[in-house]
């Protein structure tokens, strides 16, 4: 059976990474999340004082690009890939609000998108590969076979991702939470550099009102039908 190239973009807390993992999973596909790459150059920023709530050294943050090494590693065959920063496993340190508040500014500045877009192309070369984010099928993989677009309501999303952290026992407000996606929304698509834009070829799949197995099933349905030649 032939592999194809699966390129998931959308908007913050739309359940990308979720149906993203899933979907490799199933089809046995290599898993990407690109998101804990920007998260994880964010950390590395936040420890070296490079950003804070009222500073952003971002030449410090290009001239420090060449120290910042990325990896996914797997514990066990059947476990998620764990990000790896300059061989520390961040997985769990990337998660918090903290650094959702920094990333899409990160994210903004061209240098840290043109070192991991590369990383990233390159991971992607011998296809039989679900990458998620908010690039990939427009800068990352153009010629992706299947390219899917997620979106839900602003509030809804936020509502999933408060959940999420007080799972994780953080102590957060909704209207936090909800303030920080709406922002990261208007970073993402007014961005100068590679914004969050729904590639032309995408399909776009609204799941405001969908639960995880209804997405999951939309989302296989649509992947093996491109590799079925289908659509």
């Amino acid at each position: 059976m032939k592999k194809i190239t699966i390129a998931i973009d959308g908007y913050s807390s739309t359940g990308k990474s979720t149906v993203a993992k899933q979907l490799a999973d199933h089809l046995g596909y290599v898993y990407v999340d690109s998101g804990a790459m920007y998260r994880a150059v964010t950390l590395y920023a936040m420890q070296h004082d490079i950003i804070s709530k009222n500073h952003f050294d971002t030449l410090k943050l290009k001239q420090s690009l060449g120290s910042i090494d990325l990896k996914f590693k797997k514990e066990y065959v059947w476990s998620k890939a764990h990000i790896f920063l300059n061989e520390q496993d961040v997985e769990d340190k990337i998660r918090n609000l903290e650094v959702s508040e920094f990333v899409s500014p990160i994210a903004t500045i061209h240098e840290v998108r043109k070192k991991l877009v590369a990383q990233q192309q390159q991971m992607g070369l011998e296809k039989g590969v679900v990458m998620d984010g908010r690039d990939i099928g427009t800068v990352v993989f153009p010629n992706a076979e299947l390219k899917i677009f997620m979106n839900a309501s602003a509030q809804e999303r936020a509502q999933r991702r408060y959940k999420e952290l007080l799972e994780r026992s953080e102590n957060i407000q909704f209207d936090e939470v909800l303030k920080n996606i709406q922002e990261r929304d208007h970073i993402d698509t007014t961005r100068q550099d590679s914004p969050l834009v729904k590639a032309a070829d995408a399909i776009e799949i609204d799941n405001s009102e969908m639960n995880l197995e209804d997405q999951f099933h939309t989302v296989l349905q649509l992947a093996k039908d491109r590799i079925a030649g289908r659509i």
